[in-house]
């Protein structure tokens, strides 16, 4: 009896065993169908585009008056009585714009005037009486000693008659030096004359911007100075987002020892100048004509280990990594200079997310 349960109890062991490795052995086994590896993200991808762009390089500068010219006082100690101009008025070249009190210089002119006259009246009698020694020097009636007094009496004459005339002609220019003109024509910059004032001889009373005419200067490192040539065109962005065209007048013959920048000089059209100011800051490109380049979008690029690089999707929809080099930028995209294929599937969209190795979906 004890040995027929015996046999009952290792019967049933042995089944117990066989099931349990049975389903270690079917839980070991995975099942085909969740075999297969799940994407880890679904992405957007774009292939390199070949296009014509154009060679840029940008500088900030400020813009200036071409030339600004100071008008100062031609005379000095006088009252000025009119100012005629305000900042921000358009002049024209001989133009009067203030006028002083004339009232001092008239009353000279007047007396030079009677000087003047005072001395053709003794120029006329020294004239007559060497006239007469003249004519008696010959018959020695008279001394030879009289006929060298009345001849230099003669000539002294005449020259105070010649200083009486220049002192007048400085009298008539002091006139015309109450009246002060612009220089050239243009549009006055600042204006510290005011009616009333005294003021010295050469004190300022306008400053003016020469033909209207401004100029963009800008900033340039002396390794980019070499690409600039003059007559090349320029392109300037307003702060309103306007663009203005100039063109390169001259290059600065001497870079700063301080800062190892260089000063271009680019002549701004007639009409910048309601856009433009004198002390704006502005940025500019040079253009330097096209080349054909490789272009992705902007959204591609992911910075990992402090470099630029891009995900690339292979044919078996694992992504790649790869190191690039990029230039120049025109909207949404970027130039690629180098480590990219030309035909590589760039993943656009979910980049930032991938990983090396990862499997992706792509979708359009």
């Amino acid at each position: 009896m004890q040995s027929k349960q015996r046999r009952t109890m290792l019967r049933l062991t042995g089944c117990w065993a066989m099931c349990t490795a049975a389903f270690i052995v079917s839980a070991q086994q995975p099942d085909s169908k969740s075999a297969a590896p799940k994407p880890a993200l679904t992405v957007t991808v774009a292939q390199p585009q070949s296009q014509q762009l154009s060679q840029r390089l940008s500088a900030n500068g400020s813009v200036a008056a071409w030339q600004e010219a100071s008008v100062g006082a031609e005379i000095g100690g006088l009252r000025l009585t009119q100012v005629r101009v305000n900042v921000g008025d358009q002049v024209k070249a001989g133009q009067v714009l203030a006028v002083f009190a004339n009232d001092s210089v008239l009353a000279e002119i007047n007396q030079v005037k009677a000087a003047l006259n005072e001395a053709r009246a003794v120029a006329s009698e020294a004239q007559a009486n060497a006239d007469r020694a003249r004519a008696l020097q010959p018959s020695g009636v008279i001394s030879a000693q009289q006929y060298n007094k009345d001849v230099t009496a003669e000539a002294t004459a005449k020259a105070r008659v010649e200083s009486a005339q220049a002192n007048l002609a400085v009298s008539e220019l002091r006139l015309q030096q109450t009246q002060v003109r612009a220089p050239d024509s243009g549009v006055i910059s600042s204006r510290t004359a005011s009616v009333g004032s005294v003021v010295g001889l050469g004190s300022e009373l306008f400053r003016l911007i020469r033909g209207n005419r401004l100029e963009w200067r800008a900033d340039l490192v002396s390794s980019e100075l070499f690409k600039i040539k003059p007559g090349q065109k320029v392109r300037i962005t307003v702060a309103s987002g306007a663009e203005v065209s100039g063109q390169v007048r001259m290059l600065a013959p001497t870079v700063d020892a301080q800062n190892r920048t260089g000063m271009v000089y680019v002549d701004l059209p007639a009409s910048a100048q309601g856009l433009l100011k004198p002390g704006m800051f502005v940025r500019g490109e040079f253009e330097f004509g096209s080349t054909k380049a490789l272009l992705v979008p902007q959204q591609s690029l992911v910075v990992r280990d402090g470099f630029q690089k891009v995900y690339v999707v292979g044919p078996d929809q694992r992504v790649k990594l790869f190191k690039v080099s990029v230039g120049r930028r025109q909207g949404d995209m970027i130039e690629i200079t180098s480590g990219l294929p030309l035909d590589a599937n760039v993943v656009v969209r979910g980049a930032g997310f991938l990983t090396v190795g990862d499997l992706v979906k792509v979708v359009p």
